[in-house]
């Protein structure tokens, strides 16, 4: 993994201050030279930093004033927005709601990936599907996780677009630490072998109504398990 630049440090603890409510949205951020003295680095460093939060809406540069935090609704990082909602959320909402999300995005990606799949794009999700399944018979929940996450990032791929996969990045991060959650209930692993079955004979038979309709059952099937198991468990 590439070594974080001061920069990037910089403007991710300023984030986190934010999402924490450490800086109120509309409060102004520390001066050029705090911040500098927090951090140990140049007010150079500072400026790039508060730059990089500029970019993405979470601040605001008023000349002659400062720089603020902007409202979520201006804020143009989905990383960000995730990890504010994260925060501001109860952790039911944010479960049911990650579901919808990757029930827009993962239900057209399959439907794309049914007509565009290569052999080799099968022969991988055949490798993640038999990964899951030799996981879940160890019980190696991280494994198992990981092997879940891989097989939905072949069908992105395999979509042949590349926005849905940019898009959908930001999102990986939260889904692995729900699913190291999620993963470790016996029956929601063997629903979702089932239903990862499922997804890969409809990508096979190249049917992209029948893929889509494979993945919305497995978004179906997920958020019942989430409510059965996870959220609202006897």
């Amino acid at each position: 993994m590439a070594r974080k630049s001061l920069v990037d440090t910089v403007a991710e603890d300023l984030l986190e201050q934010i999402v924490q409510g450490k800086l109120a949205i509309d409060a102004g951020l520390p001066s050029e030279a705090d911040i500098g003295l927090t951090h140990d680095v140049s007010r150079m460093t500072v400026r790039e930093a508060i730059k990089t939060l500029q970019a993405q809406g979470v601040v605001r540069v008023e000349s002659g004033r400062g720089s603020f935090v902007n409202p979520v609704s201006k804020w143009n990082s989905l990383d960000a927005v995730l990890r504010v909602s994260a925060v501001g959320t109860s952790d039911s909402e944010v479960a049911v709601q990650l579901v919808e999300v990757r029930r827009l995005f993962e239900t057209g990606a399959t439907s794309l990936a049914a007509l565009r799949r290569s052999d080799a794009d099968m022969d991988a999700l055949r490798a993640e599907l038999h990964r899951m399944r030799t996981s879940h018979e160890a019980n190696d929940v991280a494994t198992f996780v990981q092997a879940d996450l891989d097989f939905h990032d072949v069908i992105l791929r395999a979509s042949g677009n590349v926005f849905l996969g940019a898009m959908f990045e930001p999102l990986t991060r939260v889904l692995a630490e729900r699913r190291e959650q999620t993963s470790r209930v016996v029956e929601i692993q063997a629903h979702a072998l089932y239903q990862h079955g499922m997804i890969l004979d409809a990508l096979q038979s190249q049917d992209a109504e029948a893929a889509r309709r494979a993945m919305e059952s497995h978004m179906d099937q997920t958020l019942e398990d989430l409510r059965t198991f996870v959220l609202n468990p006897k």
